[in-house]
């Protein structure tokens, strides 16, 4: 997500286009909440910096992330923030939520597989066991 970019939201069908680190593209559905959080960000976010990355470093030098330590970097600091404690930290404590969340509410293991984009079962079942 640390590099998604403007085009890659396609707010006429609700999705978006996302690739991978094997650079296959898959397109997954953009649920309205957080269709509406993007839009309230995009209206808040630093103008200084024009990119057609979505998401911007929040401190100077405002300028997209370079990859997804950034990312990692700001969810470390707010899970402290919060007095969160997880097995997991940074970026991927938000992949294995998703995951958990997703077999809570009865989503069969092959589509989160889908969506997190693994190769193989084994490792949706450990991100879904946390």
């Amino acid at each position: 997500m640390a590099q998604l970019r403007l085009e890659d939201i396609e707010w006429e069908t609700g999705s978006l286009r996302v690739s991978g680190k094997s650079r296959y593209e898959v397109r997954l559905p953009l649920p309205q909440d957080v269709g509406d959080a993007i839009a309230a960000y995009l209206a808040c976010r630093p103008s200084t910096c024009p990119s057609d990355y979505v998401f911007l470093r929040n401190i100077a030098p405002f300028r997209p992330f370079r990859k997804g330590d950034g990312i990692s970097s700001v969810v470390k600091r707010l899970m402290q923030r919060a007095g969160i404690v997880a097995p997991v930290k940074g970026a991927h404590v938000l992949r294995h939520t998703a995951a958990t969340e997703m077999l809570r509410h009865g989503v069969p293991l092959e589509k989160i597989g889908l969506v997190l984009r693994h190769g193989g079962f084994d490792t949706t079942a450990h991100y879904a066991s946390f």
